[in-house]
């Protein structure tokens, strides 16, 4: 099967692209309502943002190819909704600082109870103006002078590793580049940063970071330009949790496409965590072959840094035959909903027992009976919901459109991959 690019490696594309000294291409990219938003964001700026489909592009995603032409000057007044886009939310405001005039930012009701005041204090910091009511978070406005001075910030990124990656992708285009300093706890989901960093320089910027022995908690981007470039996203490995959960689940066997040997995608590590889990897997020639035996392991994983595979991993220890705990993942009682309480609930309601700790969730498995699983608009909620249905009768996902947001052709791939489409 061909699993769709990454969301987080195109929206991230999209702004460096934006910020280039010339156009560039983001080959294979998703095509979901995030990255959509993320195009939009841009268009309102004044980026060109070309959607076509080229045939010489090849591979997943059916030739799609998105040309970028940077404006000579980002523009304001300008209107920008950024849905729940956690992506959106945090690396437009930088962006927009460099804009000639104001640039207001709204998304949807849950946009305006997820943190945002890592990137809005930092932006202070470095010389923004933004209005933001003293809420911290949206609805807001980014008062852009065409200029950033930037320099150095403290940032307490421990409630999303967001932060620290929307200064680094827009830190070249300051006056003084940017160097972050978390002074908070641990930073979730740090291979997200890698991501980053690894993006900006093949985008031709400078970094210095931890992980190359720099400072700990200290990331630097150097002031200057970014190149134009062509680039070809990789398939989101996070999206394939609920297909090899399936053949976990039945034992069954999937094999994805064009899985890369080397990666900074969190999703990676499903091969690990999957394994320990009761199954195994292999790279062939397509891709990433996954295999089940139809019995799962109970599991003990510090998920903090791919916080995003709960759901669809609680989802599978609620069928396994052993307790599990999963823990590390306080941080995702921010994401599009509280995940750690939504999860506890609806698994619960249909028989399970589940309590949530501290940092995590415990999951004792027990015997299961149908039931509506609510997805409180939270696509990873969604997939977890589908995955129980596999081997629980009568459980119903509620509006599992919402897995749009990332993974936009789910509801026929799932039907394709149970040999129903």
């Amino acid at each position: 099967m061909t699993i769709p690019g990454s969301k987080s490696a195109t929206n991230r594309a999209l702004v460096l692209a934006a910020l280039a000294d010339g156009p560039g291409w983001v080959r294979r990219p998703l095509r979901s309502r995030d990255s959509q938003l993320m195009a939009d964001g841009l268009r309102a700026l004044g980026v060109t943002v070309e959607e076509t489909v080229n045939a010489a592009s090849g591979g997943t995603g059916g030739g799609e190819a998105w040309r970028i032409i940077p404006a000579e000057q980002l523009r304001g007044p300008a209107q920008v909704d950024v849905g729940n886009a956690g992506t959106v939310m945090r690396f437009l405001p930088p962006l927009a600082t460099l804009a000639d005039g104001p640039v207001h930012f709204d998304g949807d009701p849950r946009s305006h109870e997820r943190p945002q005041h890592g990137v809005i204090d930092a932006l202070r910091t470095l010389g923004a103006r933004i209005d933001d009511g003293g809420r911290g978070g949206f609805p807001l406005t980014v008062h852009g002078a065409g200029a950033l001075d930037g320099g150095q910030v403290d940032v307490d990124a421990s409630s999303s590793s967001q932060f620290i990656s929307a200064l680094l992708l827009s830190g070249a285009r300051f006056n003084n580049g940017v160097e972050i300093r978390n002074v908070g706890a641990t930073v979730p989901s740090l291979p997200h940063i890698r991501m980053t960093v690894d993006m900006i320089r093949k985008a031709g910027g400078q970094v210095d970071a931890p992980e190359d022995g720099g400072e700990k908690d200290v990331w630097r981007v150097t002031p200057g330009a970014l190149i134009g470039r062509d680039l070809v996203v990789e398939p989101d490995l996070s999206n394939a949790a609920p297909f090899f959960a399936a053949a976990l689940a039945t034992g069954g066997r999937v094999v994805v496409r064009d899985w890369p040997k080397h990666t900074y995608q969190p999703g990676d590590q499903l091969r690990e965590i999957y394994t320990a889990m009761g199954g195994s897997c292999q790279f062939v020639d397509e891709g990433l072959e996954f295999t089940g035996t139809g019995k799962i392991h109970g599991i003990e994983v510090d998920l903090h840094d791919v916080g995003e595979l709960t759901p669809v991993i609680a989802a599978v220890a609620a069928l396994a035959d052993s307790e599990s705990h999963l823990y590390g993942i306080s941080h995702l009682r921010l994401h599009e909903t509280d995940r750690l309480a939504a999860l506890a609930k609806e698994i619960n309601d249909l028989g399970g027992d589940v309590s949530e700790t501290e940092d995590g969730l415990r999951i004792r498995p027990r015997p299961l009976h149908g039931g509506v699983f609510h997805t409180y608009e939270d696509h990873r909620l969604a997939t977890a919901a589908a995955v129980l249905g596999l081997v629980v009768d009568g459980v119903l996902v509620e509006n599992v459109a919402t897995t749009a947001k990332t993974l936009p052709d789910f509801p026929q791939m799932w039907a394709d991959l149970l040999g129903q489409g």
